[in-house]
C-alpha cells in the first residue's frame, strides 16, 4: 500500500473527482430533487456496487480488453449511451406533475420509482460506461509503487477505499438536492428542472456515443 502521504493524496483526489458533476451525480441529483434525500441515497449506493463492478473487472484484465479491443469497447459505449439516452427521454416525456408549492403532493400525484429501481438505475448507469473501467485503469496504478509486491491485491484494496469515500460525498449531492428541492423557487420550476435534467442526460449519452477509445 501507499505511504500515509501518498494514501492521503489518493483520498483527497477520490474526493474531487467525485464531486465532478457528470451522468452519475446528475442521476443522484435528480432521484433526490424527485423524491427526497433518501432516493438521492440509494441512486448513490446503485452507483457505487456499479464502481465495484468496473474495479474487479480492470483487476481481472477487463479493464486491459476494453482497452486493446475497438470492438469490445464499442459495444460497451453503444450500449451505455443508448441507456443514458432512455433515461434522457423518459424524464422528458414525462407528464407534469400539476403546479402546485407542495413538492409532497406534487409527488404524490406521478407515481415515484421504488427504491430497487432507483438502486438498478444507478447500477447501470455506472456499469454501462466503459470510460470508469478504463478511469480505474489509469487512475489506481499511479499510487502503486513499481516495486510493490501483490500489485492486483493493492489494486482492489485501493479501488475499495476509492468507493468507500465516494459515499459520503454521493451523500452531500442527495442531501443538498433534497434541501434546495424544499426551496419554494425550486418547487415552482421542478418541471423545467425535469426538462434540464433529462436534457443532461441525452447530452452524457450523445458525448459517450461520440467518444473514441483511449490510444484508438
Amino acid at each position: 500500500m501507499p505511504d500515509a502521504y501518498h494514501l492521503l493524496l489518493f483520498v483527497l483526489a477520490g474526493w474531487l473527482l467525485n464531486v465532478t458533476p457528470g451522468p452519475d451525480v446528475l442521476y443522484i441529483v435528480t432521484n433526490s430533487l424527485r423524491g427526497g434525500w433518501k432516493s438521492g441515497v440509494v441512486a448513490g449506493l446503485g452507483i457505487t456496487a456499479g464502481c465495484f463492478v468496473h474495479i474487479f473487472a480492470a483487476a481481472l484484465g477487463m479493464g486491459a480488453l476494453l482497452a486493446d479491443s475497438e470492438t469490445a469497447f464499442t459495444v460497451l459505449k453503444w450500449i451505455g449511451a443508448a441507456y443514458l439516452l432512455w433515461i434522457g427521454g423518459k424524464i422528458l416525456l414525462a407528464r407534469a406533475a400539476p403546479a402546485t408549492t407542495d413538492l409532497q403532493a406534487a409527488a404524490l400525484s406521478r407515481p415515484l420509482p421504488s427504491s430497487k429501481e432507483i438502486f438498478l438505475g444507478g447500477f447501470w448507469t455506472n456499469v454501462l460506461n466503459p470510460k470508469v473501467v478504463l478511469f480505474f485503469l489509469a487512475f489506481l496504478p499511479q499510487f502503486i509503487s513499481p516495486e510493490t509486491t501483490g500489485k492486483t491485491s493493492v489494486f482492489l484494496a485501493l479501488g475499495v477505499l476509492f468507493n468507500v469515500n465516494s459515499i459520503p460525498v454521493n451523500a452531500g449531492w442527495a442531501i443538498a438536492a433534497a434541501w434546495m428541492a424544499r426551496r419554494p423557487v425550486v418547487q415552482r420550476g421542478m418541471h423545467w428542472l425535469d426538462k434540464l435534467a433529462g436534457s443532461m442526460f441525452i447530452v452524457f449519452g450523445v458525448r459517450l456515443a461520440l467518444v473514441d477509445r483511449p490510444g484508438a
